[in-house]
């Protein structure tokens, strides 16, 4: 099978297991999805979507958390960790949007690097989800490690690396879902203690099965 069909049967797989192609991550406005991936850093999607109702509703806009205490968001957001610099990161970002972007999330990578705590991650995230920007990858521990099982990558455990090699090979238009789907199928079959191979659909395709 050619690598361009190979890739392909892999996203149409994913595809079938996973339609709904969402972020776990909870979210009603688009800064809120911002600060939810700041807070995801080590730490797990579901720890966060515990924090996050309190830490919306204690301050329920961006005014109110470019103007809240950071020593009051550390201690709503402890539980996650890091949280020091987190609250650090939440309350300037929301002072910087403020500021320099009249109170929204910019569509542009370079303007989003920019924002305090803001890395390619939650970048690509925050462009994808709430921009539908093509073309971008959320190279996150679960795409890391499938994509390189796969054979999709060299098996660089760079996010960056691996950000640049599928952007090279996905169809853009698919490539923030399939991230997305690479995350359910490695909480759900292909995990990183013990990849369950015997009921995983991708066996056809994937270069750590067929190499085993």
């Amino acid at each position: 099978m050619k690598e361009n069909a190979r890739i392909l049967a892999i996203v149409a797989a994913l595809k079938e297991l996973y339609p709904d192609a969402i972020c776990s991550l909870d979210y009603r406005k688009d800064y809120e999805l911002l600060f939810s991936t700041r807070l995801a850093a080590q730490c797990t999607d579901e720890r966060v979507n515990q924090v996050t109702p309190t830490l919306f509703s204690r301050f329920p806009t961006l005014e109110a958390l470019a103007g809240a205490d950071v020593s009051e968001v550390e201690e709503i957001i402890h539980s996650t960790g890091f949280f020091r610099a987190k609250a650090r990161d939440i309350v300037a970002a929301s002072q910087m949007m403020l500021e320099r972007y009249g109170g929204k999330v910019p569509d542009k990578m370079e303007e989003l690097l920019k924002l305090p705590g803001v890395g390619r991650k939650t970048a690509n995230l925050v462009l994808g989800d709430i921009f539908h920007t093509p073309g971008v990858v959320v190279a996150d521990t679960h795409c890391i490690r499938i994509s390189g099982k796969l054979g999709l990558t060299d098996g660089s455990k760079d996010p960056a690396k691996v950000e640049q090699q599928l952007r090279a090979v996905l169809p853009p238009e698919e490539s923030n879902d399939f991230c997305h789907r690479l995350v359910l199928h490695g909480r759900a079959v292909c995990t990183a203690r013990k990849p369950d191979c015997a009921a995983c659909t991708l066996r056809p395709w994937c270069d750590f099965y067929n190499k085993s």
